[in-house]
């Protein structure tokens, strides 16, 4: 974790970092955030993820007074600070302390909090990259507002400790028969005839920064796209599966609710498309595959 944090308008040693239990973050979980990866000290898709941040603070109608360029500074000084090589930026937005508790939001004198930390992990040289994902359904019992990257992450947690006691190592959420996404990451899958299917963009899902990474180099190559929501009854009879997040980049799914996708191994595709995102930002690649067919 962090030695230095930022916290509303400075750094501080991480053991004094402390926010108000009056913070409407901790009262209503009424907040947004964003994680940025770190790859050999350099930020990872950094702008994009501003601009989602934005968005989700429009959308809750939370204050953004800084500048990206004022964010982009806080990170990089905690990127060099904490001496991170590889992991992550944790940014969060609340809706401040207004002094009690109150549904109402408060005036717009209410300063937000600010909150960003790093965390150190291994992200490039993933052993999951080479087994792939186990994954089970669970249902989608989040609020109807998934396209906003809110606080709010109890059903995500939920659903990954189901998984857990399942000996499985991640869920994906089923509404209505089809999957909507994974817990904390977007479903693609590779259907027999090699055409890549994902869920289109709506408020059951979140507008994930690789996602929208990984179809443009699909496009770069040609690949067929259909976005349309699919069963986990096609998925098991896919060619592949896989997921992407911020810092998972593009993870294999071999096995879904106990049943082997493909020949049960990572795919070329989703090996391909993993290799292709990390080579936009000079890191090394995994395995030898380097094709879409």
């Amino acid at each position: 974790m962090s030695s230095w944090v930022w916290l509303n308008e400075d750094y501080c040693p991480a053991d004094q970092a402390w926010v108000s239990v009056f913070d409407r973050g901790f009262l209503f979980a009424d907040g947004v955030y964003e994680v940025t990866a770190v790859v050999n000290g350099e930020l990872l898709d950094f702008h994009a993820h501003m601009q989602r941040l934005q968005r989700s603070c429009r959308a809750l109608e939370l204050a953004f007074p800084w500048a990206v360029e004022t964010l982009q500074q806080i990170h990089e000084t905690l990127v060099a600070r904490n001496q991170l090589h590889e992991g992550s930026v944790y940014l969060q937005i609340t809706r401040g302390n207004p002094g009690k508790r109150d549904f109402h939001y408060p005036d717009v004198s209410v300063p937000p909090t600010l909150v960003v930390f790093t965390q150190s992990h291994n992200i490039l040289q993933d052993a999951r990259v080479e087994r792939g994902l186990s994954v089970v359904t669970c249902p989608d019992i989040r609020w109807q507002r998934c396209d906003i990257k809110t606080v709010s992450l109890l059903a995500a947690s939920m659903a990954k400790m189901a998984a857990q006691a399942q000996g499985a190592d991640d869920a994906v959420f089923v509404t209505d028969g089809l999957i909507t996404e994974a817990s904390s990451a977007n479903c693609f899958m590779v259907t027999p005839g090699g055409k890549l299917v994902t869920r289109a963009l709506s408020q059951a899902i979140l507008p994930g920064i690789t996602r929208a990474a990984i179809l443009e180099i699909c496009q770069q190559h040609h690949l067929e796209i259909e976005t349309r929501a699919f069963s986990p009854q096609e998925a098991c009879g896919a060619r592949e599966v896989f997921i992407t997040s911020a810092t998972t980049f593009v993870m294999p799914v071999t096995r879904l609710d106990g049943n082997l996708i493909g020949d049960g191994r990572p795919g070329p595709v989703a090996i391909s498309l993993r290799n292709a995102y990390l080579s936009r930002f000079g890191a090394g690649l995994q395995r030898d595959a380097n094709t879409f067919e």
